[in-house]
């Protein structure tokens, strides 16, 4: 048990690190670190073909503005109100939004950049970040579940610091236990 939690320790260290810190930065949003937020705003019209009537070949259209414009991410939320489109481009730290007229082909793409700390932040949320950062996020939380257990189990072994183990163990669950039920009032 004690090679088993040692090594997953280590193996989960890196994840577990980052998960610890930008766990601090999200609930503490006014620590930017002066990280600026930038909304850049630019303009152009789309190739013909794009449209016919109210049916969009939206492939076309995304492949246009992303072969053209400095987007990220992938192309989502697309409707059509009226005579005009929208879509956005999302991804970690970066939202582009994309507005264009389905008659002339003019469109607007305003994208808002976080810099590294909204990077960092959407990751840990894994908003917009992708099924394979999906697994990392399940595969660190059987990590820190299996530390914590192999931990737990190595403490029955310990004789002189059981009694004060589990004292410990139970007062951090108190805490948790209170605060969670304050928070939830």
């Amino acid at each position: 048990m004690r090679w088993l939690h040692t090594y997953l320790s280590m193996g989960s260290l890196v994840t577990v690190l980052f998960f610890a810190v930008t766990g601090m930065t999200l609930n503490h949003p006014e620590w930017t670190f002066g990280v600026p937020q930038t909304r850049v705003t630019s303009t152009g019209t789309l190739k013909s073909g794009f449209a016919m009537g109210d049916q969009v070949d939206w492939f076309n259209v995304v492949e246009q503005i992303r072969s053209t414009q400095p987007v990220r991410g992938s192309a989502v939320d697309r409707r059509v109100y009226g005579d005009e489109g929208s879509f956005s481009f999302k991804a970690p730290g970066s939202v582009s939004e994309v507005f264009f007229k389905l008659e002339t082909g003019e469109y607007e793409v305003a994208t808002t950049r976080q810099g590294w700390l909204g990077v960092v932040n959407d990751l840990h949320r894994g908003r917009d970040s992708g099924a394979s950062w999906g697994w990392l996020i399940d595969l660190s939380g059987v990590f820190l579940a299996v530390v914590s257990l192999t931990g737990l189990g190595i403490l029955f072994y310990l004789k002189k610091s059981r009694v004060a183990g589990f004292v410990v163990g139970g007062v951090g669950l108190a805490i948790v236990a209170a605060l969670g039920f304050l928070a939830s009032r």
